[in-house]
């Protein structure tokens, strides 16, 4: 059980739907996480349930099965990125130590998961929070990681920065 416990857990979003039947109004709930190990993995799930805790249940487990490696240097992002799902779109930019978390919601809770300390972000077009979410994670997809280039190009570190 030791594992479970070095994750941090952050509920980004908890929505109730009703469904009118013929005796009322039935409640369900949908609750959208976060899990990261504040050492640069991180992963997001979706779970939806008659009632709130089962809900959030449901997304953690789901959370922990699709956890993917940031590659996080100096506290922050490699280089900037643009990650997109469908109209929604994050900009994320490396900042310098002391710079903080300047992000929104979201992308906030994602990047206290995942371990990053200084960022700058901006989420552009949709406003919708799990696509926002979708959004950040293909940005973190798309980071290019400095060893594999180095290494696809036949080449050691040192000599690709000069």
């Amino acid at each position: 059980m030791d594992k479970d416990k070095e994750f941090v857990e952050k509920l980004i979003k908890l929505n109730r739907v009703a469904k009118v039947v013929k005796g009322g109004r039935r409640f369900s709930f949908s609750a959208l996480m976060v899990v990261g190990d504040r050492n640069g993995r991180v992963g997001w799930g979706f779970g939806k349930a008659n009632d709130v805790a089962e809900a959030i249940r449901k997304s953690i487990e789901k959370a922990k099965k699709n956890l993917i490696n940031v590659p996080v240097k100096n506290l922050t992002v490699p280089h900037g990125i643009i990650g997109n799902f469908k109209s929604a779109s994050v900009m994320l930019k490396p900042a310098s130590p002391g710079t903080g978390v300047i992000a929104g919601g979201p992308v906030r809770a994602i990047m206290e998961a995942c371990g990053i300390h200084d960022i700058l972000s901006k989420s552009l077009g949709s406003k919708n929070t799990v696509n926002i979410v979708k959004a950040t994670f293909d940005g973190f997809e798309n980071i290019l990681d400095a060893k594999e280039i180095a290494k696809n190009r036949g080449k050691s570190l040192d000599e690709m920065w000069g």
